[in-house]
C-alpha cells in the first residue's frame, strides 16, 4: 500500500469487507517500523461522506462552503466537491486549487478579510466575485481591483467568552454598516448580504439569536440604500458533533423562519470546516528520543506535587510537532490525546510524561502532562481528530516535509457516492482494492497488505 503526498495523484483504498481503519493504522505502522518510521496520516474519506449526509439531515437548506485553509489536501477537496459542497478561499493558491477541480465561480467565496491587491485581481479575472468585508479600507481596494465585486458585511458577533481577541479584530458594527453602504453607494460596489461568525468554542448559543436578529437590521439598512441582498453567510463554529449541530439548528431555525423566511429569496449558507475534516484523520508518529526529568519540572505551575519521588518522570520527542502537524497547537488547546499503539497490560504502571516535537524549540510542546506507561523509542503513538488545521499549507520550518497520507474509504461510503450519481470520472480512477490480512510480529500483531 503506497502513501501519498499532497499533489494531484492521489489514490483512495477501498477497505475490504470487515476491515477497520484500526487495521490499516496497524499495517502502516508495519510497514513503516521497517522502511524508516515517519509519520504518517490515516484519512477516512467515507467520514466526509456521513458528514455531509449528517448535514443535509439537519441543517438543509443551509448550504456548507468548506474554508479550504481547514484541510487542503486533494482528496478532501474532491471529495467535498463531488458532494457539491462549496468551497470559502482565503487565498489565490486555494482559489486555484478548488477551480482546478472545476468547480464553478459561483460556488467559491473569497473569505479572507485582509486580501491583497493582486489576489483581488486574480479573483476578478477567475470570475469568483462574491468576497467579505468589513472595512472601509478594504471595500476602496476591492472598488479599485473588481468593479465586479458582490460584498458580504461580516459583522462582528456578541462572542465574548470565546475567541474574544479573534472577535475584536475582525468584524464590523451595526454602525459603521451604514458608513460602508454609503461608501459603497460612492463607489458602485454592490452589497449583497451579511456574513458572521460564532466561535465553536462558544457556549451560548444565544450569540446566534443576536448575531441573526443583527443580520437583518443590516438587510433591512440595506433597502435604505437600494441594496438587494440576498445571501446570510452564518459562518463556521461547527464541532463535528451532531447533538451541537442538532442544537444549533434548534436555536437559528426558528428565526431563520421569521427574518428571512424563503419566500424573501434569501439563500442561508456556512462555512463548515472542521466539522467535515477533523475526525477524518489520524496522525501516527513515532519516539525519537527519551529522557528523565525532575518531577517538579513537568508539573505546570500551582498544581501541587503528590508523587513519589522514587517513579520516574518521562520526556518523550516524537518526529512531528508544532512546526508541523501540531501547528494549531501554537494557538489554541489541544483536541486530542495521544493513544498508545502497542499493547500493554492493564495493571501497567502509568507515568507522568510530556511529548515534545522534533525542533528542540522550546515553542515545541505537544503534550504537557499525561499518564502513559513506560515507552522505547521506536514506539508509536496515536492522536485522533487530526484533520482540521493541520493540514493546509505547508511549513517550510527546518525542511518540514508533511507526513504520507493514506487515504480510505469503506465500500458502503463509496456506494452512497455511486448511489447519488455523483462520482466523477477523475475521482472513480483514485481508487483501488485494499485487502487486509493479519499477520504476528514477534512483539505484536498488525495488519499487512497482500
Amino acid at each position: 500500500m503506497k502513501g501519498f503526498l499532497e499533489d494531484a495523484n492521489y489514490s483512495i483504498g477501498l477497505l475490504d469487507e470487515g476491515a477497520t481503519l484500526a487495521d490499516v493504522i496497524d499495517n502502516c505502522i508495519y510497514e513503516h517500523t521497517h522502511t524508516g518510521k515517519k509519520a504518517f496520516y490515516v484519512g477516512d474519506l467515507g467520514k466526509l461522506v456521513r458528514n455531509n449526509i449528517q448535514w443535509q439531515n439537519v441543517m438543509a437548506p443551509i448550504k456548507p462552503f468548506y474554508p479550504v485553509k481547514c484541510n487542503s489536501t486533494p482528496g478532501v477537496l474532491e471529495i467535498l466537491g463531488t458532494l457539491g459542497v462549496g468551497f470559502a478561499c482565503s487565498s489565490k493558491s486555494e482559489m486555484a486549487l478548488v477551480q482546478d477541480l472545476g468547480i464553478s465561480p459561483e460556488n467559491i467565496i473569497y473569505t479572507n478579510p485582509c486580501k491583497q491587491a493582486s489576489q483581488i485581481k486574480y479573483a476578478a479575472k477567475a470570475g469568483i466575485n462574491i468576497m467579505t468585508c468589513d472595512n472601509d479600507i478594504e471595500l476602496k481596494k476591492i472598488s479599485r481591483n473588481h468593479p465586479n465585486a458582490k460584498l458580504l458585511l461580516h459583522i462582528a458577533t456578541e462572542d465574548i467568552t470565546a475567541d474574544e481577541e479573534m472577535n475584536m479584530k475582525f468584524g464590523t458594527t451595526l454602525k459603521n454598516c451604514r458608513h460602508l453602504m454609503e461608501c459603497a453607494k460612492e463607489l458602485g460596489v454592490q452589497v449583497v448580504g451579511v456574513k458572521f461568525h460564532v466561535s465553536g468554542s462558544c457556549k451560548d448559543l444565544q450569540t446566534y439569536i443576536h448575531a441573526i436578529s443583527d443580520a437583518r437590521c443590516v438587510f433591512d439598512m440595506a433597502e435604505e440604500f437600494g441594496f438587494k441582498m440576498n445571501i446570510l453567510d452564518i459562518g463556521g463554529g461547527f464541532t463535528g458533533s451532531e447533538l451541537q449541530l442538532e442544537e444549533v439548528n434548534h436555536v437559528i431555525r426558528p428565526l431563520l423562519d421569521v427574518y428571512f423566511p424563503k419566500e424573501s429569496g434569501v439563500n442561508v449558507i456556512a462555512e463548515p470546516g472542521c466539522y467535515y475534516v477533523s475526525s477524518a484523520f489520524t496522525l501516527a508518529v513515532n519516539i525519537i528520543a527519551k529522557k528523565t526529568v525532575e518531577y517538579d519540572k513537568l508539573l505546570p505551575s500551582g498544581v501541587e506535587q503528590t508523587r513519589n519521588d522514587d517513579e520516574p518522570v518521562f520526556t518523550y520527542y516524537i518526529n512531528d510537532g508544532v512546526y508541523g502537524s501540531f501547528a494549531s497547537k501554537l494557538s489554541e488547546k489541544l483536541n486530542t490525546v495521544p493513544e498508545v499503539h502497542k499493547k500493554y497490560k492493564e495493571d501497567e504502571p502509568l507515568f507522568a510524561s510530556s511529548l515534545w516535537g522534533p525542533s528542540c524549540d522550546e515553542l515545541d510542546q505537544i503534550v504537557e502532562n499525561c499518564l502513559l506507561p513506560e515507552l522505547s523509542v521506536g514506539d508509536w503513538l496515536i492522536f485522533d481528530n487530526m484533520g482540521s488545521g493541520t493540514l493546509g499549507e505547508q511549513s517550510t520550518f527546518n525542511n518540514y516535509q508533511r507526513p504520507l497520507i493514506y487515504y480510505m474509504m469503506s465500500f458502503s461510503d463509496w456506494d452512497e457516492i455511486q448511489d447519488a450519481g455523483i462520482a466523477s470520472d477523475t475521482l472513480m480512477k483514485n481508487f483501488f482494492f485494499v485487502p487486509l490480512c493479519i499477520q504476528l510480529s514477534p512483539e505484536d500483531r498488525f495488519s499487512t497488505a497482500a
